[in-house]
């Protein structure tokens, strides 16, 4: 079932073992500079989709064209390997890192950055996917060099294996979520996102009154609601948006501690984790205030609208979007003609 939370945003850590997300952007943009096509992305006015939905304004960062990547994830993993490479040659090259190995799982987008990050300082990417995960990621990881098992019935499996494969052989594990005992590059992928949020709140004509985030495990909802505070205070009201079979966020929120979740598989495939990054839920239980989830059906059918407009994307690309679109969500969001909303196209069509 679809619902709604209102967070009551406390400062105290639901993670106490994990800390609270960066939110300075300074630090990232000159290592991004080391990697290709680090360029800035668009936001779109989506003004004929605001009207139809009875919204004041509509603003679409569109992370499709990220780095040639076609997702927000190019931003992560890429800025962890380029820092590592930066912290071995002040002047890094296509050999710096030859002698290690990144490992990591990913439904698809936060493998081509593993991939990416590590094909520019030479170094091997070894990327695990679940069964779910369509073949047509595999293939694209594969054709940028990585080198992709597959294994596990879902993500937290080919997690797992992940992990056994980075002790086994002395691999560096560089996975886009965090947990107890496991947070200094997880902390350092979600700083990367930050150039991202920097870029937005420059783009965008005046503050927003209400910013959608869709999240899996909640790395790009946390940095970006970290910088946004930091910029505008508590002028936007920030949402949180996950599929109702992976609520994770929102009941972990909830229960005040990190909770793992159940449910079936969601077509938003990318946003389908079923326990939040504790960096993420640290982050978010401060700075969010409300968290919703959508079903499939509601994602699904705004994808038209979305192409029709120029904005073709996924169902987890554009849940963020379909959320500030729906009726049902108007009235406990306060959403109307006065408002002014900033959403993320988080990534491009399969």
């Amino acid at each position: 079932m679809a619902g709604v939370y209102k967070n009551a945003r406390s400062a105290r850590p639901l993670a106490p073992y994990a800390p609270f997300p960066a939110s300075n952007p300074a630090p990232v943009a000159q290592l991004l500079g080391m990697c290709s096509a680090a360029a800035e992305t668009p936001l779109a006015d989506a003004a004929r989709l605001a009207d139809g939905a009875g919204l004041g304004a509509l603003w679409i960062k569109d992370e499709r064209g990220r780095m040639g990547l076609g997702s927000f994830k190019a931003l992560g993993a890429a800025y962890v390997i380029a820092h590592e490479a930066a912290e071995r040659d002040p002047s890094p090259g296509p050999a710096t890192l030859g002698s290690r190995t990144y490992v990591t799982a990913s439904a698809g987008n936060h493998g081509m950055s593993v991939t990416a990050g590590a094909a520019i300082f030479g170094a091997r990417a070894v990327i695990y996917i679940a069964d779910t995960v369509p073949e047509a990621f595999a293939r694209r990881l594969a054709a940028k060099g990585a080198e992709v098992r597959r294994e596990g019935a879902d993500y937290a499996a080919s997690m797992a294996a992940a992990q056994t494969a980075a002790q086994e052989n002395g691999w560096t594990l560089l996975s886009d979520s965090s947990w107890e005992g496991y947070t200094d590059l997880p902390h350092r992928l979600m700083e990367g996102y930050l150039q991202l949020a920097a870029e937005a709140a420059a783009q965008v004509p005046h503050v927003p009154s209400h910013i959608f985030l869709q999240a899996g495990v909640g790395g790009m909802a946390a940095a970006l609601a970290a910088h946004f505070r930091d910029v505008w205070g508590d002028a936007p009201v920030i949402i949180v948006v996950e599929p109702d079979a992976a609520p994770a966020l929102l009941e972990s929120v909830r229960a005040g501690r990190v909770l793992m979740t159940d449910g079936p598989v969601s077509s938003m495939g990318r946003l389908d984790c079923k326990e939040p990054s504790a960096i993420a839920l640290n982050g978010l239980a401060r700075d969010a205030d409300w968290f919703v989830t959508l079903t499939d059906a509601e994602v699904e059918a705004r994808l038209p609208d979305l192409a029709a407009a120029g904005l073709e994307t996924t169902a987890s690309g554009g849940a963020g979007v379909a959320a500030a679109l729906s009726p049902r969500l108007q009235g406990p969001l306060g959403l109307g003609r006065a408002s002014h909303v900033l959403c993320i196209l988080s990534e491009g069509p399969e």
